[in-house]
């Protein structure tokens, strides 16, 4: 979404904005499928957060995926506490756009999210996704549970090496427990339904991921 030159390193804790104590408002309800973006959830479902790049056509690939109960947008994996889209922007928060995604495993398989995952963008291109270069853009999934953590880095694996079977280089995808996650905007949730003809710069590598998708 911009194009300006952007410092391609995180920042330390010393060198980051200092933020707020006082989070963006948000709207109450999801634009497409009207559920709450902050809960309460179902019972049973379970957290996910993906990092694709810029988070306007991420969003989208996984409100579209059945058994998805909710998504939002927001910034994650930084230490400016609830920055501003501008700020983040600047790359002196240290965050990511990332998708949180709300699923009830009963009805989809977090194997077929890290499907989705995988195949939509190019995870290995550091800090940047095609024209959309910054920190902000890097490729990443922050889990809630152990398990998670073993099934992302199993597809990881695997996916690895599909891609290199294709010439193509190592996953620079940055795979963690997750912290904070700080809701962005109300314009930026679920933008690309409420701005059909907006911003979307996602580009798969062409290769499949051989994930079975019941896990």
């Amino acid at each position: 979404m911009f194009f300006q030159r952007k410092p391609m390193n995180l920042p330390s804790e010393a060198d980051a904005l200092p933020g707020r104590s006082t989070s963006t408002p948000v709207d109450e309800f999801h634009f497409v499928n009207g559920e709450r973006l902050k809960g309460p959830y179902p019972e049973g479902a379970e957290t996910i957060y993906f990092g694709l790049g810029c988070f306007w056509g991420a969003e989208r690939l996984f409100w579209e995926i059945p058994g998805v109960h909710v998504t939002a947008v927001g910034y994650q994996g930084g230490v400016t506490p609830n920055p501003t889209y501008q700020e983040v922007c600047s790359g002196q928060t240290g965050h990511a756009e990332m998708v949180m995604v709300v699923f009830e495993p009963s009805n989809v398989s977090l194997g077929k999210l890290l499907q989705t995952f995988w195949e939509e963008h190019d995870p290995t291109q550091g800090m940047r996704q095609g024209n959309d270069v910054g920190t902000q853009y890097r490729s990443a999934i922050y889990t809630t549970s152990p398990a998670q953590m073993e099934a992302v880095a199993e597809s990881k694996s695997m996916f690895e090496k599909a891609l290199g079977a294709r010439g193509l280089g190592p996953i620079t995808t940055e795979i963690a427990a997750a912290g904070p996650f700080y809701f962005a905007e109300s314009y930026h949730q679920q933008y690309l339904a409420k701005n059909p003809n907006g911003y979307c710069g996602l580009k798969g590598t062409g290769v499949s991921c051989p994930l079975p998708l019941q896990q």
